[in-house]
């Protein structure tokens, strides 16, 4: 059997059809496709894709369909492999390597997330539930958050990895809280300073393991993704060490059905370098001891939602975006958001917010929905 016969052979498990006319079936201009897939996993099938080697309508929906019969898991990829093993060996997040993914995808241009994000420059998922647009559903996620933090006027909450600014300006504008907020992108410190100006907000351009003080509440919004397996710990360690005795944690992360020590290839490349997504497993153990599990809320997919907004307004502004954002680059940024939200529709990644107390709300937490 050729390669291209296996390709199609894989392909027809997940109902991808080539040349086909469905959704989710691709096109195929180049026909070094198949074996480029078949030598080099998920790296080849991204470039590949970037290089205009292949299309689909419907990329989100070709994703749905690759994942949910789980195709990435029957192609072998030695890249991943050989990322595994160097992940083993030393700390690929640690406070120097952890600077990449900021200055390669954080920075990468505040006018652009700004024209893809709208007015809550949120890079996390919305909340869609009553929500009727994205501008609408990332506000409910944000009150959704100070919600369930229980935030009250006058307290100090303390936020690890603030993006641009988004949830500090909304909690102390609307909640009357203080918040001091870490973050090592130097792009989104500048612009939430300039936005949090006038509000009792302090945005530090710093690690989140050199946080001090003490807090009422503390927040990790979309930090988690970014800290690597082996700093899962060092993370609910820091948020312990800073959080008074009967305050109240909320992590918000993406996370994995499996535990992973290494990210996908092609996004470990191109998009987060050193991101991997934890699992509960790994969260549990991460927690264990430190805190009690208040709350576990999985809306996933209205990622896929979020996700495919993004997309939209990017397509919306496309002829307004900086030259440097060519052809490649905006098939990149569309095999990334698209890829993922055919991922969240399948059920192979999730969007958690967990809230976690120290020792145990007296007379229990009630879930906010």
């Amino acid at each position: 059997m050729n390669s291209q016969q296996t390709v199609q052979e894989l392909l027809e498990r997940a109902q991808v059809h080539i040349n086909g006319s469905q959704p989710g079936d691709i096109v195929i201009h180049n026909d070094r496709f198949y074996d480029r897939v078949l030598a080099e996993g998920s790296l080849g099938l991204g470039e590949s894709y970037m290089d205009g080697w292949w299309d689909a309508d419907r990329l989100d929906e070709f994703f749905f369909r690759f994942h949910s019969v789980e195709l990435d898991k029957t192609v072998r990829d030695t890249r991943l492999m050989l990322n595994a093993f160097k992940a083993r060996l030393c700390n690929m997040q640690n406070k120097h390597r952890s600077k990449r993914v900021a200055q390669q995808h954080y920075d990468l241009n505040n006018e652009f997330y700004e024209r893809m994000l709208g007015p809550h420059m949120q890079y996390t998922c919305a909340y869609w539930k009553r929500a009727k647009n994205l501008t609408e559903a990332q506000e409910h996620k944000l009150d959704l958050i100070c919600r369930k933090l229980q935030l009250e006027k006058g307290e100090r909450v303390l936020e690890l990895g603030c993006g641009w600014g988004g949830f500090a300006h909304y909690a102390a504008a609307n909640y009357g809280c203080s918040v001091v907020a870490y973050n090592i992108s130097e792009q989104q410190v500048t612009y939430a300073r300039r936005w949090c100006d006038g509000l009792p907000v302090e945005i530090r351009l710093s690690d989140y393991r050199e946080a001090t003080g003490e807090f009422d509440k503390v927040a990790a919004i979309g930090i988690c993704e970014h800290v690597g397996f082996k700093n899962y710990r060092t993370l609910m360690e820091v948020a312990h060490r800073t959080l008074k005795p009967h305050g109240l944690f909320l992590l918000h992360s993406i996370g994995n059905n499996a535990s992973v020590t290494t990210g996908d290839p092609w996004f470990d490349k191109y998009i987060f370098p050193g991101g991997m997504l934890p699992s509960v497993a790994q969260l549990s153990a991460a927690m264990d001891g430190l805190f009690v599990m208040e709350d576990w809320h999985n809306f996933g997919t209205d990622y896929d939602t979020t996700l495919l907004a993004w997309q939209e307004n990017v397509d919306r502004q496309q002829g307004q975006l900086a030259p440097a954002f060519d052809e490649r680059f905006s098939r990149m940024w569309r095999y990334y958001l698209l890829s993922l939200a055919g991922a969240f529709r399948a059920r192979t990644i999730h969007l958690w917010q967990i809230v976690m107390s120290k020792r145990g709300l007296v007379g229990g937490y009630e879930a906010v929905r």
